[in-house]
């Protein structure tokens, strides 16, 4: 994705949400506005990663039809724009308006702002989560759920396979997984770790190669007096990396196990917690 444009009052103009973390939605003034063919949320998809920016012809046509894209390119691509535009104006909504795809001299504009698409606001939460963390923790907790909390399913999932978008799709990921293991850190830090487990469970039992997962799961175990449980975890987790991988876990993982092992004094057994992170 592109560097997201600074923030800017919405005023009395158009004010569409463009949702990407799942399948594509499309709310006008409370109103859901159906986006029909994968082409058509291509090119929102691709704009909307953009918004505030130009993204151009040739990115387009390129999404759209990859390497070989037919001789009358560029005249398909100028009529599924217009056909975008009618789409988002049909209803009636505050879309209708004004037009809020915009022609540049190289391309074309989504005229919304970085809070109308919720990959948009992700990055912001994150943002501002690292940014209070030191001072202010459980803001950070908050803000991150929050940030988590927006996903519906996979990011993108029904926009098409071109480079804008799986390549987004990646990168949303790991924001995504990021933000976990961000919002853990310091929930464990919070000394909560009975909170943690339910959750982490959860996403080590959906990512069970994210190794990170597995080495906050068997702390919180540990730190819950759960110790049995937790070196379990460890030998379980690396009996799969090796089965499908064929390696062993890596120094973070390791050396976690080692310190559970020792008992060591860094690590210090707590009972508190009692509220769940969602995972959803």
């Amino acid at each position: 994705m592109r560097p997201l444009p600074r923030s800017h009052e919405k005023g009395n103009g158009p004010q569409l949400q463009i949702n990407l973390l799942g399948p594509m939605e499309v709310i006008d003034d409370g109103v859901q506005v159906r986006i029909p063919g994968e082409k058509l949320r291509s090119i929102l998809a691709a704009l909307a990663l953009s918004v505030g920016h130009s993204v151009s012809r040739s990115e387009l046509i390129d999404e759209l039809w990859g390497e070989e894209p037919p001789n009358s390119a560029e005249n398909s691509l100028h009529g599924h724009i217009a056909r975008l535009r009618r789409v988002l104006v049909a209803h009636g909504g505050k879309a209708a308006l004004r037009n809020v795809i915009q022609t540049s001299p190289t391309g074309y504009v989504l005229e919304l702002t970085e809070e109308d698409v919720d990959a948009s606001r992700l990055l912001q939460l994150v943002a501002r989560a690292e940014a209070v963390n030191a001072h202010n923790p459980k803001g950070a907790v908050d803000l991150l759920n929050e940030a988590v909390s927006l996903w519906r399913g996979p990011a993108l999932i029904d926009a098409g396979h071109g480079m804008i978008c799986q390549v987004a799709y990646t990168q949303l990921e790991e924001v995504r997984l990021g933000a976990y293991e961000r919002l853990f850190d310091i929930r464990l830090r919070l000394d909560q770790p009975r909170a943690v487990i339910p959750g982490l469970e959860q996403l080590h039992a959906r990512y069970p190669l994210h190794e990170r997962f597995c080495e906050q799961l068997i702390t919180a175990l540990y730190l819950s007096g759960r110790q049995a449980d937790a070196l379990n975890t460890y030998h379980r987790t690396r009996e799969y990396l090796s089965q499908h991988l064929g390696l062993q876990p890596g120094h973070g993982l390791r050396d976690r196990f080692q310190d559970i092992l020792r008992q060591s004094p860094h690590l210090s057994i707590s009972g508190a917690g009692e509220e769940v992170i969602p995972t959803s």
